[in-house]
């Protein structure tokens, strides 16, 4: 499956800071079906860990024609997958990793960040010129 265009530059953003990156892709096992590799429409999952810490994070470019649509999109995978992982793999946190144009210009907005904050949404901002982690966003 393709790869989100950020893919790598969050890989290595991670690194940086000092992650293991453990599994690529992260494969969400379900019963007798096929597991979800999360890459659904060109994003991939990344599964690292540091110290006791385990995470999986899901990489949005956001830089589609409708950040609302790119939002819908993210959040519904981001629910699918959270719900999935919570039933099988509760003890490895998921991350929604965005850009931070995204954050600046989209996600601090009240009703976005009422929304996020509502559904305890944890975040990832990633700069994607300078490939660091900008900031964690825990709830």
């Amino acid at each position: 499956m393709a790869k989100d265009i950020y893919h790598s530059i969050v890989r290595k953003a991670l690194e940086k800071d000092g992650w293991v990156i453990t599994h690529d892709p992260y494969l969400i096992r379900r019963m007798n079906r096929k597991p979800y590799e999360v890459d659904l429409g060109a994003e991939k999952f990344i599964a690292a860990e540091r110290e006791s810490e385990l995470i999986a994070v899901e990489i949005k470019s956001f830089l589609g024609s409708s950040m609302t649509y790119d939002f819908h999109a993210a959040f519904g995978q981001y629910g699918v997958y959270r719900f999935f992982m919570d039933e099988r793999d509760a003890t490895r946190q998921l991350f929604l990793a965005i850009p931070e144009e995204a954050y600046s210009t989209f996600f601090l907005t009240p009703d976005i960040e009422a929304i996020c904050a509502h559904f305890n949404v944890k975040i990832l901002v990633y700069d994607s010129v300078q490939e660091t982690i900008v900031k964690w966003i825990r709830r």
